[in-house]
């Protein structure tokens, strides 16, 4: 199987969560079964189907962190040594020419992406147009409202 790109932070974070799940969900669940088949009669137990519902989505999300984090290959920005090029993991300040709007990216792995955060995904149509690109260089993005370009400002490594 391929590896997956995933910054550090982005790999803590994954732990971070499936510790969480497997320490605190999973207990609260299986303690809300054993409380529902209590109950008695569970074909019309409403409690213990949602029960088995959330315990059935909190293992297949152990289940999904786990692969992700076994097929992860964990880039440490920090470590990257400090070209100017835009690489995974990089925060790229760009300046849209057209509007002229100074926007903010870091590039990471698809399971951390988060537009609000300024987090994009590498396999995003931005990133990959300005991967490989060093500062002062000027990129273009064919977007479905036209052609989009960019001028790298400043790339950090953080």
């Amino acid at each position: 199987m391929n590896k997956v790109p995933l910054t550090a932070r982005g790999a803590e974070k994954l732990r971070e969560e499936l510790d969480r799940l497997k320490r605190i969900e999973r207990p609260r669940i299986i303690e809300a079964i054993a409380e529902a088949r209590a109950h008695g009669d569970l074909k019309e137990n409403a409690e213990y189907h949602a029960a088995r519902e959330q315990q059935s989505f909190v293992e297949g999300r152990i289940k999904d962190i786990d692969g992700k984090l076994s097929n992860a290959q964990i880039i440490d920005v920090t470590q990257l040594p400090a070209t100017g090029r835009v690489v995974f993991g990089a925060t790229v300040r760009v300046l849209e020419l057209e509007a002229d709007v100074e926007l903010c990216y870091q590039i990471v792995g698809e399971d951390e992406a988060d537009l609000k955060l300024g987090m994009i995904s590498i396999g995003s149509p931005i990133a990959r147009c300005l991967i490989g690109k060093s500062e002062g260089d000027v990129t273009s993005l064919a977007a479905p409202g036209g052609i989009r370009e960019f001028e790298i400002l400043e790339v950090r490594y953080i």
